[in-house]
């Protein structure tokens, strides 16, 4: 992303564990001080109501992140329905999330306030920042909802990947002008409110519902431990810490039925 200032990344912690250690990480689609914040929780909440030993790790971008699924190397996974679809033959959905909308999420598009587009048909031809191709909620939610004005995101808008598939990233680049407009998660849009001016972005639009993000553990993992975990996260309940750390407000049972037809848009 050129001319749009980082901030600096925290190193990031081995993704190699020792014998007996479920290494756990997310999606990383915030920095990592944030991600680092969110998954703690849940990791030592696991740790302790399932007996495993569950460390928590990050991964640089969501190709680092997927790669690191396929490799083996993270058991334990907390992704978004596109990118779970693209792993699911190396691991197993054991619960959706809940939040305020229930088991789904959307995506927005973000302007500046001063921006003359009004509407998704005003995109054809812009600079669009977005969250990366594997995104739900900053890609293919709003490429959706494209679809059904008329226009192909790829082709009739002229897109531009977020820095690290950091949705930060992307306010920072609407806010000072960058681009004409951002693709983020609907959740996500206060998220660099430390890094931007007040009110230097605004909601442009609201995009396709999704079904919500899955955690899923390796298909090789023994059955008892599956559900050892399944009946961790099944039990939180609304309010409690750990969720609020990862944004959500529960977790429902679920199976790879859910995210089936997120096959079709991969």
């Amino acid at each position: 992303m050129k001319r749009l200032l980082t901030l600096c990344l925290l190193s990031l912690l081995p993704l190699t564990g020792t014998a007996g250690e479920h290494l756990f990480s997310m999606l990383p689609r915030h920095f990592p001080e944030k991600m680092q914040a969110m998954t703690q929780p849940l990791a030592e909440y696991l740790q302790k109501e399932s007996g495993l030993t569950i460390k928590t790790v990050l991964t640089e971008n969501f190709q680092d992140y997927e790669k690191r699924i396929q490799s083996g190397e993270i058991a334990i996974a907390y992704s978004n329905p596109l990118v779970y679809a693209r792993v699911d033959g190396r691991h197993e959905a054991l619960a959706m999330a809940i939040e305020e909308d229930g088991d789904r999420f959307r995506g927005i598009v973000v302007t500046r306030p001063d921006s003359p587009l009004k509407g998704l048909a005003d995109l054809r031809g812009k600079n669009v920042m977005i969250v990366g191709k594997t995104s739900t909620g900053g890609y293919l939610s709003q490429k959706i909802s494209l679809k059904e004005v008329g226009l192909d995101a790829d082709k009739d808008l002229k897109l531009e990947v977020a820095a690290d598939n950091k949705q930060e990233n992307v306010l920072i680049a609407v806010s000072i002008g960058e681009v004409d407009a951002g693709f983020i998660r609907e959740s996500a849009f206060h998220s660099a409110d430390a890094y931007i001016a007040p009110n230097s972005v605004k909601v442009m639009a609201e995009t396709a519902w999704m079904p919500n993000w899955a955690l899923s553990v390796s298909r090789d993992m023994p059955a008892a431990d599956k559900e050892s975990l399944r009946a961790a996260l099944l039990k939180l309940a609304k309010g409690d810490p750990v969720l609020k750390a990862i944004e959500a407000q529960g977790f429902r049972a679920a199976t790879d039925a859910d995210y089936a037809d997120m096959k079709g848009l991969q």
